[in-house]
């Protein structure tokens, strides 16, 4: 998820082209600009997940959907960003959180960012693999060495992991070079 103080980046393939990197309003505008609503992937650069922009309309439209879907409605409390979800905990850890201070959504907050903190390289890690391996999916799964790269990039052997991708086309590959890095970071 992006954080509130940066925008959601993303890149543009039509086939084995970048063809736009930027913002999500910077891409979806310049694919309707270019007149490409059709054949092109769109992979957010944090999560490795597709993306989809309805580009109908005018450029207000896009722009407009674009705002829109940025801020979904949920149950909790929207202008500091909470968002309420079910936890399932046995009655003795239910009775831990509420004698704690501020209450269970207070402590659970606190443990949840002292283990964020905690762990940060490794969380980085594992989310530069599991983007990595998600855009690699959807774009360079056929391939050849597609299946030995993953688990290179699992591994954290970089050096077989650029072996194995060395021929892949350009773009998807400098691509995924770039989310990936962080996997490759030693601890």
């Amino acid at each position: 998820m992006p954080s509130s103080d940066r925008e959601t980046t993303c890149t543009a393939f039509a086939g084995e082209r970048r063809v736009a990197a930027g913002t999500r309003l910077d891409v979806a505008l310049t694919l309707k600009r270019d007149g490409r609503e059709e054949n092109i992937l769109v992979f957010d650069d944090t999560t490795g997940r597709q993306v989809d922009f309805n580009l109908s309309g005018s450029a207000e439209d896009v722009a407009a959907g674009l705002a829109g879907s940025a801020l979904p409605r949920s149950p909790g409390r929207p202008k500091l960003g909470v968002v309420a979800r079910e936890v399932t905990l046995l009655p003795r850890h239910w009775e831990w959180l509420g004698q704690q201070p501020g209450g269970a959504s207070a402590a659970l907050r606190r443990l949840v960012d002292a283990a964020r903190k905690t762990d940060a390289a490794g969380e980085r890690k594992r989310q530069a693999q599991a983007a990595a391996d998600r855009f690699m999916m959807a774009m360079l799964g056929d391939q050849p060495g597609y299946e030995e790269a993953a688990r290179a990039l699992y591994a954290g052997d970089r050096a077989r992991f650029r072996a194995l991708i060395a021929s892949w086309p350009a773009d998807p590959k400098a691509y995924l070079e770039r989310l990936a890095a962080p996997a490759f970071e030693s601890d």
